[in-house]
């Protein structure tokens, strides 16, 4: 039972979304705080109910997905499916309403915390989008891998949103006093945000081709099914070359040089976005192109979820740049 309720919440899905948030806390914000005499004003323990409130969030969207979507599993990936089968459907139902509920409960009280509880819209926004994703958005045209993208990428955003807050209130004096302010620090978290939103829905765009048997049998218009095979190609081949375009540019306009005194070349950043991110991109696109069949679609799947898990992973590198 427990290896299906782990399965039904996408469990590996849940972990990388933990370690997403705190590689921003601890290898993206810390850091560049530190680095200009400024201490987070967040607790460790609000973080955490920050951490936990996303994961029941992302779990609970997990679940409806599948409670929606048995029938096209059925054809798609019969294997994987476990509403149903292995839990019941009312049982599923039931987690989603409780994850929810908890997590919006957590998300006013974190909000409280700093003093602006409005951010609690943000999670009522979520719960929505998924519900919907679920029941139509899902079969509609771009409109699903939009919002999923767009969710993804407020996973790491979720982590500046509430550090920002307590720093102006607690350094308010010094900031205007020296005209400062946390731009720079908003400004890397969002590109990160930013990664995972294209690559996301690069991703999404995929998995359609991949499901498309299924899709079409349940009358789901998505790219492949309404625009065709041969488009969705183009499509996923393009994000992957604006990919590719805009971190070389982010590279020579803000990451070349780690700072404005510096005279030393970035080779790390250089090194590892060439070698981590970059290469397996141009294999991805090489993939697609030549993809005849499901399994060519589904290496393509895989690999981009690589290529997104090594994006986030360069959080270690930032970490590295600021302390060293």
């Amino acid at each position: 039972m427990l290896v299906h309720f782990l399965k039904l919440i996408r469990i590996k899905n849940l972990i990388i979304i933990a370690a997403t948030q705190y590689l921003m806390r601890y290898a993206v914000i810390f850091p560049i705080l530190e680095s200009r005499g400024y201490k987070s004003q967040f607790s460790d323990f609000n973080f955490f109910l920050l951490v936990l409130t996303t994961i029941l969030l992302a779990a609970a969207g997990y679940a409806i997905n599948d409670y929606f979507d048995t029938k096209t599993d059925l054809i798609n990936r019969p294997e994987t499916v476990v509403v149903g089968k292995h839990i019941n459907r009312r049982h599923v139902m039931t987690l989603h309403i409780i994850f929810n509920t908890v997590a919006i409960i957590l998300g006013f009280y974190i909000s409280y915390q700093i003093h602006l509880w409005k951010l609690l819209y943000i999670y009522i926004i979520i719960t929505g989008l998924l519900w919907f994703y679920s029941t139509s958005y899902k079969k509609q045209f771009l409109i699903g891998n939009i919002i999923i993208a767009f969710l993804t990428a407020m996973v790491p955003l979720m982590t500046v949103l509430y550090e920002i807050p307590p720093l102006n209130k607690e350094y308010f004096d010094t900031l205007l006093e020296l005209k400062d302010n946390f731009n720079d620090l908003f400004f890397w978290v969002t590109g990160f945000s930013a990664f995972a939103f294209i690559t996301i829905l690069n991703r999404e765009i995929i998995k359609d081709v991949e499901d498309f048997e299924g899709d079409a049998a349940y009358g789901s218009r998505t790219m492949p099914v309404v625009a065709g095979i041969k488009t969705s190609k183009i499509v996923t081949v393009s994000l992957s070359i604006i990919t590719i375009a805009l971190l070389v540019f982010i590279y020579i306009k803000y990451l070349m040089y780690p700072c404005s005194s510096c005279i030393t070349i970035d080779y790390i950043s250089a090194i590892y976005l060439s070698l981590f991110v970059v290469f397996p991109s141009l294999i991805m696109m090489y993939l697609i192109i030549n993809a005849k069949d499901k399994k060519d679609w589904h290496r393509a799947s895989t690999l981009s979820k690589i290529i997104m898990l090594f994006g986030i992973l360069y959080a270690l590198i930032v970490w590295y740049n600021f302390t060293h």
